[in-house]
């Protein structure tokens, strides 16, 4: 730009006018405000605290996924397709994003299961059910309460009609060889004409979550100490504390600081970069990831359980599956074209179906909705081993968890 001014210095009036078009472009995608932008975004989306200039390489899964977040923000595309936006935020970033979409002029579909959030930045519900997708005005809130009135009148519909298709099938099978055959004949094509009512599906299948505890002493059976982990550098560094049997604890702390990597290293998935730590021999871990990475996303549920277990017959697969709300529709359903609560739920299942005495859980509620998370929290709560939870929802653990070890107050 300086060089074009320049250049035009002289009277050059295509060089000018090349120079307003420029400027005028750069007003008009608001380049001068660029870092104002950035910093903003930074800061609504906790980024500021992690350190702008911090190589992506030393940063955990969450704090990437939040520069991937702030990234497409700041791009203000014509349509914002956002898949879990709040799964990786803390409460007051799931605020300011909240109000940052309500302020957006242009067009966003989210998909989410926070609740909370979908009623702040909501003024359309696309609800899939049955197969279908319907539209509903209003907040989320008002789609509930819309969706439950239409399906109360459908119900009554639907047995209306097929109490009348029972009571003209009843005739039909009377008159047919009779004297009122001619009505009969007539009442079977009246029946076959008629557009008939599908039965709705049960509105949501209720989980039954239970894992099967092995023996566990009340000594002390997991200690860390001065740990740091990372992938190439330190994300959290002098970790140190210990966990007894029968503990039911919960790892706090802001979402992107490193907790699931620190899981990760307690499991030996990456390895540690300092220090260390150590598991009683009586321990048996069972874990639940995060991230819902399979090996052949082509595969169904009753093939991932079958092949992880493969002494249980096809029968022992599907009441496994059934008790975790899994369908028998999905479970026959490649597990990529699973929706993220159904992959979940199958996650659930295959740790089930191992005892141990040791749970570490990593976010379990991310895709979850209401009635499975109540499910979970009841298993959790019985469950006579010891729980590593980490989690955001504070609504899910504060009732049952014994003991909060805040990583934040540990950096």
């Amino acid at each position: 730009m300086n060089e074009l001014y320049c250049q035009s210095a002289d009277g050059d009036m295509a060089k000018l006018n090349m120079a307003a078009r420029y400027q005028e472009e750069l007003e008009r995608k608001e380049f001068y405000l660029i870092d104002t932008k950035i910093e903003q975004v930074a800061t609504g989306l906790g980024l500021t605290a992690i350190g702008l200039d911090r190589p992506i390489e030393q940063m955990s899964g969450g704090q990437r996924a939040k520069v991937i977040l702030a990234k497409l923000l700041l791009e203000k595309p014509d349509i914002l397709l956002l898949d879990e936006p709040t799964n990786f935020l803390d409460k007051e970033h799931v605020t300011w994003l909240a109000e940052y979409l309500s302020s957006l002029p242009n067009a966003f579909l989210a998909v989410s299961h926070d609740y909370d959030f979908l009623e702040k930045i909501s003024t359309r519900i696309c609800d899939i059910d049955n197969e279908k997708i319907t539209k509903y005005f209003g907040t989320y809130s008002e789609f509930t309460r819309k969706k439950a009135l239409l399906r109360e009148d459908y119900i009554r519909q639907y047995a209306a009609q097929q109490k009348t298709i029972k009571k003209t099938e009843e005739f039909i099978r009377r008159n047919i060889a009779g004297r009122k055959s001619k009505m009969a004949r007539g009442r079977q094509k009246q029946l076959d004409r008629m557009d008939k009512m599908e039965a709705l599906e049960q509105k949501e299948i209720k989980p039954h979550f239970r894992f099967e505890a092995l023996p566990l002493t009340t000594t002390e059976h997991l200690k860390v100490k001065h740990l740091d982990v990372g992938y190439h550098y330190p994300v959290l560094s002098d970790i140190s504390f210990s966990i007894k049997g029968g503990e039911k604890i919960v790892m706090t702390g802001f979402n992107g600081i490193g907790k699931s990597t620190l899981l990760k290293t307690l499991i030996s998935q990456i390895p540690s970069l300092s220090g260390g730590f150590r598991f009683s021999e009586q321990v048996k871990i069972g874990y639940f990831e995060q991230e819902l990475a399979w090996a052949d996303i082509e595969k169904t549920p009753i093939q991932i359980v079958s092949d992880a277990y493969p002494s249980l017959t096809i029968k022992d697969v599907r009441k496994c599956l059934a008790g975790c709300g899994i369908s028998s529709k999905h479970a026959m359903q490649e597990i990529g074209t699973l929706s993220g609560g159904e992959q979940a739920k199958v996650k659930m299942c295959l740790l089930m179906m191992k005892p141990c005495n040791f749970l570490i859980m990593d976010e379990p509620t991310n895709h979850l909705d209401a009635l499975a998370k109540e499910s979970l929290k009841t298993a959790l709560e019985e469950f006579e081993g010891t729980v590593l939870l980490v989690s955001h929802e504070e609504a899910f653990y504060r009732d049952w968890t014994q003991k909060v070890i805040n990583i934040e107050k540990k950096i």
